[in-house]
């Protein structure tokens, strides 16, 4: 039996995954048939890499993806790509019509993802600019303490000094 998998590379924390076609019997990280993609879930939005045409060659050779790289591959239309072509084999509707439903629907998808990115940088731009407001403001309270501190010592020798003329003309009275 032929299986389509993650195998794991990277290093600890880290980790990347090559999406493999192998025997069902080998290990995880161990021998396969073919590599057919990459997976590296650290980013985000997860990026995802595949050579769609061999993933389908191997799907429709009976190849039996697992459930992780069966989600990955429904995201990148290829299940549904699988579905529109069973159904050409069957006659249900013609290879023209099939092509223009992958087409809409992965158009479609596109705009969803491009959306989320774009949500993600906008929302990233704001965090960044929220931070530099505050570290603003804290500057500008720091420079205020700075100021007054600056200002105290200024003011306070001139009273003692005062204070101190006065003290010795009142013992010289005495």
């Amino acid at each position: 039996m032929v299986k389509m998998r993650l195998a794991r590379r990277g290093r600890k924390k880290l980790s990347i995954f090559d999406i493999v076609v192998a025997d069902a019997r080998a290990p995880r990280d161990g021998k396969f048939i073919e590599k057919i993609g990459t997976y590296n879930p650290s980013t985000n939005p997860a990026s995802i890499v595949i050579q769609d045409d061999r993933a389908f060659h191997w799907l429709m050779a009976g190849a039996q993806p697992s459930d992780t790289v069966r989600a990955m591959l429904s995201y990148k239309g290829i299940m549904y790509k699988r579905h529109l072509q069973i159904g050409v084999d069957k006659g249900a509707l013609t290879q023209e019509a099939a092509d223009g439903k992958l087409a809409e629907w992965l158009t479609a998808k596109e705009a969803i993802v491009q959306s989320k990115v774009s949500t993600l940088s906008k929302s990233k731009q704001d965090a960044a600019k929220a931070r530099k407001e505050a570290e603003t403001k804290v500057k500008e309270a720091r420079a205020e303490a700075i100021r007054k501190k600056a200002e105290v010592p200024v003011t306070a020798p001139t009273v003692e000094t005062a204070t101190e003329a006065e003290a010795p003309s009142t013992e010289a009275q005495a």
